[in-house]
């Protein structure tokens, strides 16, 4: 079930004539992605006025969307294992955009959750099959920094998503945040119908896996030890980051004393600098690392988990503005350098024929046991004690997630060895 290493020694060393297209719609769609997730975080505090929703029911709207979404996944991978993909991104997209604008339209609470959870299954869509693409547009060497190319659209995302969500909801109504949030969605997914649709493997040599049984496949990658420490460590840092990323601003504004639409904007814009410039850094570093020894990129994952950590802590217990704000800063930065490392790690010790179902599964890990539970899990500590020592407590999965990536270069080295 590892990546062959003949096959990846015979792979062409260019990316595919059509791969800048693809990867620029992709990368597109992904900053897309984001903005729409976090929309709902900054206009939060107005949608519980609205509704008069407690902080457990306000975790929901984040869960209710990952649950869906987690579910969904693994069969986006079966089926971009089997069928054309850009087809599944397109789709996937123009239905996550119409559920966003819906998302406007909800006059109850229960209205406003339905929206949410359709929007995960339009990502499911999307979400699997989109590094496999990447994988097959573009050759091993240079998959780290070209994945963390496309990761750059997260904390862009997420930072559009806190500043244009917090302008419009303070300016308008967090009614017209969702319909405007919508717009962009609905324009790539129908670019993504134009995307090429490369042959699976077509970078992995001749030798590579293209076509394979599903239970063959399963069993596998139920014996890949590498796909597994490496999923428990995403896993960790998924669940702490997504509590954080969901609470992070209602922080601020209830036990900080900010303006909403500074909220949005000042952490927005330390969410686009850090992570922007953290998952540049990644990739380049990470693909340095790799040509040293294979996982290196995976090792330098870990350590910045682990310095990560201590950082998420401070965040919250630093009392002026300007240190808690520089906390923030650097945790963000060590989380986004694995972006890159990680996803081609997973993309790199498994078969063409079976990567977008491993990203699926995956995806149902980091978030069934991530941030499915976790914004609700932090709410209810926020609820029995205080949103300070619930995020405070969420520093701990941070710390474990990077022993777990430790683990997982170390068996990536030993699964997949390099032929020099």
């Amino acid at each position: 079930m590892n990546a062959s290493p003949t096959a990846s020694q015979a792979a062409p060393v260019a990316p595919a004539s059509n791969a800048a297209f693809a990867l620029t719609i992709l990368t597109l769609i992904n900053l897309v992605n984001y903005l729409d997730r976090y929309i709902v975080a900054v206009a939060l505090p107005d949608i519980q006025k609205e509704f008069g929703i407690n902080d457990t029911q306000s975790g929901l709207l984040g869960t209710m969307f990952m649950v869906v979404f987690m579910l969904a996944s693994p069969l986006g991978g079966y089926l971009g294992d089997r069928y054309p993909r850009k087809l599944l991104v397109a789709g996937g997209v123009l239905l996550w955009s119409l559920a966003t604008g819906a998302s406007g339209l909800a006059t109850t609470f229960i209205a406003l959750l339905v929206a949410r959870s359709v929007i995960g299954i339009g990502e499911a869509g999307y979400g699997a099959v989109a590094p496999s693409i990447i994988s097959d547009l573009y050759p091993r060497e240079m998959r780290t920094r070209i994945l963390a190319f496309f990761y750059t659209a997260i904390p862009v995302g997420v930072a559009a998503g806190y500043g244009l969500g917090g302008w419009l909801t303070q300016s308008y109504s967090w009614h017209v945040a969702f319909y405007v949030g919508g717009v962009p969605g609905l324009i790539l997914g129908a670019m993504a119908f134009f995307m090429p649709e490369p042959r699976r493997g077509a970078m992995d040599g001749p030798d590579a896996q293209t076509k394979m049984p599903f239970m063959v496949g399963l069993k596998g990658l139920g014996r890949n030890g590498a796909f597994w420490a490496v999923t428990a460590g995403y896993t960790l840092m998924t669940f702490s980051i997504g509590g954080l990323g969901f609470w992070m601003p209602t922080y601020l504004v209830r036990e900080r004393g900010l303006a909403q639409a500074e909220t949005g904007t000042t952490f927005g814009a330390i969410t686009l600098v850090a992570g922007l410039v953290g998952t540049v850094v990644g990739g380049w570093l990470g693909d340095r690392l790799d040509r040293k020894r294979e996982g290196g990129g995976l090792w330098m994952s870990g350590v910045g988990l682990l310095l990560a950590a201590p950082a998420m802590y401070l965040a919250v217990n630093l009392k002026a503005m300007g240190p808690t704000y520089a906390a923030i800063a650097v945790a963000q930065f060590l989380i986004f350098l694995n972006s890159g490392p990680i996803n081609a790690a997973i993309v790199n010790c498994v078969p063409p024929a079976f990567r977008a179902f491993a990203m699926g599964l995956n995806v149902l890990f980091i978030h069934m046991l991530g941030d499915a539970i976790s914004p609700t899990l932090i709410g209810s500590i926020a609820d029995a004690a205080s949103l300070h020592t619930a995020i405070e407590v969420n520093s701990v999965p941070v710390l474990l997630g990077g022993l777990a990536l430790l683990v997982g270069a170390k068996l990536f080295r030993e699964a997949v060895p390099r032929m020099r």
